[in-house]
């Protein structure tokens, strides 16, 4: 998947808007189906899910049967809504509305002179993109919701057992933050956590601590500040790294510096973040138009928030209590449901 600093793109101004639909087609395999953009075509040989515009008056759905029945010839039935990604190009807004194809009939081929790839879910990022697709790929693939553990209040077994409810409900993505917590006490709360993370399959990131984070080989989250002050990757290629960003300087900062994931927010005023209001999904649309990252929205959000954060094309979620204190949730499906073919 390709990565690199942010696109540079005029502001936005007065630009149309594009509505596009693409589709997540699965065979009985498993497999997505992608298609590669023809010679000829803007973005000409990059990888995306086959879809197209929505004509005016047009509904998404009627729009995604006509598009691959047109493009490969095929009837569906159309699925749930995965995410729509706003993208800033050059000369217009793009809202990129995917959804998943429940089934489908016929057989798959590129009538429009496009080659097809049908490609297992985990190998989908080495495929070259453009940027609108990219975060299709992690929602697909990665957690929806990652947890920002809160400083242990009570006994260090008593947050320990926190963690683990928490990592029994779903949790796979987890941000260690320890503000005020003493050098010793903090580390044996971080042995007992990779401990519970590695028997639960879930990522476990070190908040700040680069040092800390190369000596247990966990993962690193950088805190805004901290980003501003890097000009190189500060934990090696194949280490989680993720940042926390508030604007699009950070944004681009976090790219550059080859962030699989980023936090932005405050979405809404927080009791950890006193004083400081919330973006708003409006403004947070017009960072993630920016950036190719997946993201996810962070500030006085639950799991009950994903659905309408995918609207607005996050990642998901990223909370504290939201999800310490979550009721129970099932697991986070790693790739999407097969469809079937006839």
């Amino acid at each position: 998947m390709t990565t690199g600093p942010s696109r540079q793109v005029p502001p936005a101004g007065s630009l149309p808007t594009v509505h596009v639909v693409a589709g997540v087609i699965t065979d009985t395999r498993g497999r997505i189906l992608l298609a590669r953009r023809a010679p000829g075509r803007e973005l000409a040989g990059l990888w995306e899910f086959p879809g197209g515009k929505v004509e005016p008056g047009e509904s998404p759905e009627a729009a995604l049967a006509r598009e691959l029945e047109e493009e490969l010839g095929i009837g569906i039935d159309v699925g749930a809504p995965l995410m729509t990604v706003p993208h800033l190009a050059p000369s217009r807004h793009l809202r990129l509305d995917v959804r998943r194809v429940a089934a489908w009939r016929g057989s798959a081929k590129g009538r429009e002179g496009q080659a097809l790839a049908w490609v297992q879910p985990e190998k989908l990022p080495r495929y070259d993109m453009p940027a609108p697709d990219r975060p299709v790929v992690a929602a697909l693939l990665q957690p929806d919701h990652c947890l920002v553990t809160p400083p242990p209040d009570l006994d260090d077994e008593a947050w320990l057992a926190g963690l683990g409810a928490a990592l029994d409900r779903g949790v796979r993505r987890v941000q260690f933050r320890m503000p005020g917590v003493d050098a010793d006490r903090r580390r044996r709360l971080l042995d007992g956590a990779l401990r519970l993370c590695a028997g639960a399959r879930a990522q476990l990131l070190v908040n700040g601590d680069a040092a800390l984070a190369r000596a247990t080989g966990a993962g690193l989250h950088l805190p805004s500040a901290r980003l501003r002050e890097l000009d190189a990757r500060p934990v090696p290629p194949g280490t989680l790294l993720s940042a926390s960003c508030h604007d699009a300087d950070e944004l681009a900062l976090a790219e550059a510096l080859g962030c699989d994931f980023v936090l932005v927010g405050p979405l809404r005023a927080t009791p950890s973040h006193p004083g400081q209001p919330g973006m708003g999904w409006g403004r947070f649309e017009a960072l993630r138009e920016r950036s190719s990252l997946p993201i996810y929205a962070i500030g006085g959000l639950s799991p009950r928030d994903i659905p309408v954060a995918r609207r607005h094309g996050a990642q998901g979620i990223a909370a504290i209590r939201g999800l310490w204190d979550a009721p129970a949730t099932p697991a986070p499906r790693r790739a999407p449901a097969t469809s079937s073919r006839s």
